[in-house]
């Protein structure tokens, strides 16, 4: 039988418990959480419908900045296309990729006012044996990011996202960010899969971190990864950096990481002359 999840964020059903020709109404109550379709057959119909205000889910521009909703699909997807349904046209998200050699799946993007309350159409493709069809995808909603209106590529991998931070910046996102930490660069590796450069960190001080990132890895030492695009050519350096960044999917994605000793001087003399929008514990 179908269920959601007690806060509403998830939603898990059978496609054997549907009758074929049925569409599911489905409503998702969160920022973010994931949709699981055993054995999918007929359709389902999902509003995203968080209870926060959008102006809440990051530190958009204004109340009116467009949020962006990405897709992740899981690796095994299969039996089941899933559609953005806007002023009732369906554009194509994820297709009926069922083979099990295509690597990890694509994130896609799409923008949305706030007040609107993007549709997903998921619908089930015939198939003479279901037995092993189960349509997985996870949702962020973010307003921290920006996405065409229509469907797009990942933003973390977008235009732009390679340009040094400038002053504001930096600060910025010290006050934002969902991780904020101090460290070294020990290793820089790719992933192709991901298009990604892999950036192992030993942190020596953790300030702000969204879920368990930077967990102990010894005696009074942290140790996590950041990824960022691989044509940002991150390569290893030597000193101390102040890393930033944003939570995807349950990865840590680079945002500014300026050397700490910068880091330091520009936050001094945002504090001296009464421009600093945030404080930050130093050493």
């Amino acid at each position: 039988m179908a269920s959601y999840s007690e806060d509403q964020c998830s939603w898990r059903g059978s496609g054997l418990s549907q009758p074929a020709k049925n569409v599911e109404q489905v409503w998702l109550r969160c920022a973010e959480g994931s949709v699981e379709w055993l054995y999918p057959a007929g359709a389902l119909r999902l509003t995203l419908s968080p209870r926060l205000p959008w102006s809440a889910m990051g530190p958009g521009e204004s109340s009116r900045s467009p949020v962006s909703a990405c897709i992740k699909p899981d690796q095994h997807w299969g039996g089941a296309q899933l559609y953005l349904e806007r002023d009732g046209i369906l554009e194509l998200l994820v297709g009926d990729e069922t083979s099990e050699t295509q690597g990890p799946a694509r994130v896609r993007c799409f923008s949305a006012m706030p007040g609107e309350r993007p549709a997903l159409f998921l619908q089930a493709t015939p198939h003479q044996d279901i037995s092993r069809r189960i349509a997985t995808f996870r949702y962020e909603l973010r307003a921290d990011w920006t996405a065409q209106p229509s469907v797009n590529t990942d933003p973390i991998g977008s235009e732009g996202v390679c340009r040094p931070c400038n002053n504001t910046e930096i600060l910025m996102a010290v006050c934002t960010s969902d991780f904020v930490v101090r460290g070294n660069i020990r290793s820089v590796e790719k992933d192709p899969n991901l298009k990604a450069a892999v950036i192992k960190v030993s942190a020596t001080r953790v300030y702000r971190q969204k879920f368990a990132l930077f967990p102990e890895s010894g005696r009074l030492t942290r140790s996590g990864e950041i990824r960022t695009p691989l044509q940002c050519g991150v390569r290893p350096g030597a000193g101390s950096f102040l890393f930033t960044g944003r939570v995807h999917f349950g990865e840590a994605w680079l945002g500014c990481a300026p050397r700490y000793k910068d880091f330091l001087k520009v936050y001094e003399q945002a504090k001296q002359s009464l421009m600093i929008p945030c404080t930050l514990v130093n050493d």
